[in-house]
């Protein structure tokens, strides 16, 4: 079985809580130059005047700590690492409240419109970005996640070697959920009642669907615990955990959640 090539430690610190971007530069790559291999692997998505930007100014750097420059020589099987320019992001204005820490451990109260880790035009403004700065833990790592709209309590790992064990135990399903939500209140539906249907989402694609007698991927229970004329208040037990699973399954009993944007239909 081939190796995988250990990754050196980066040179460049976290920005708000970011890390750079790193890039190896491949064995058989065959680029005369440093400039010429980001203008073929990077320019693409930065664009060529950010590229020559970045290496003009030094803000490119190798293993070593040293700027790199786009006349420099190529190194086959080197790295290199550089912060890409983010863009402004409208602040989440809610603080996020520490529950419980120790060594290993960290689990927060999100706030709603915060997502959890960095992702599409959610980068700075995220739990993970936040409490990487904030608390000065640059190794903090999600153990598991919630929706952006979602509010409740996310477990992170403090240390890198701990990570992988606290991921396991949610892979494995030996973590239990529960979620609280208000939704409208029928009483023509009799509750409590197990959902179960096949979802998928597509990166790139706000709303997740629901696929006709397709094999069922997620579940969860759904129970009335109170109610006034027109609304109810439920508890929501996932026992999986698929994109958006809570949101589509309490649109597809007729009882879309309070203020939900996207179910039933985008707004």
């Amino acid at each position: 079985m081939r190796r995988r090539t250990p990754v050196p430690p980066s040179p460049l610190p976290q920005r708000s809580g970011i890390d750079p971007v790193r890039l190896r530069m491949p064995a058989d790559g065959g680029f005369p130059t440093v400039g010429a291999f980001l203008a073929a692997h990077y320019a693409g998505g930065a664009g060529a005047a950010a590229v020559a930007d970045l290496l003009a100014t030094g803000q490119v750097v190798a293993a070593d700590g040293r700027p790199r420059y786009a006349g420099d020589r190529y190194e086959p099987g080197g790295w290199l690492w550089f912060h890409r320019e983010l863009p402004p992001e409208p602040p989440v204005p809610f603080p996020i409240r520490v529950v419980y820490r120790d060594e290993h451990l960290l689990v927060v109260d999100k706030p709603h419109f915060l997502a959890t880790t960095p992702r599409g035009g959610h980068i700075t403004q995220t739990a993970l970005a936040r409490l990487r700065h904030d608390l000065d833990l640059p190794t903090l790592s999600p153990a598991h996640r919630l929706d952006r709209l979602t509010a409740g309590l996310v477990m992170f790992s403090i240390r890198p070697e701990d990570r992988g064990a606290y991921q396991l135990l949610f892979q494995a399903r030996r973590v239990h959920k529960t979620y609280r939500a208000v939704a409208a209140y029928d009483p023509s539906l009799s509750l409590p009642r197990t959902v179960r249907s096949h979802i998928e989402k597509t990166r790139g694609v706000i709303a997740a669907t629901e696929v006709p007698d397709a094999e069922p991927n997620a579940e969860t229970l759904v129970e009335l615990l109170d109610r006034t004329a027109t609304l109810g208040h439920y508890r929501l037990t996932p026992r999986t955990g698929r994109t958006h699973q809570l949101r589509v399954h309490m649109n597809a009993l007729g009882l879309p959640l309070l203020g939900d944007p996207v179910y039933p239909t985008l707004t």
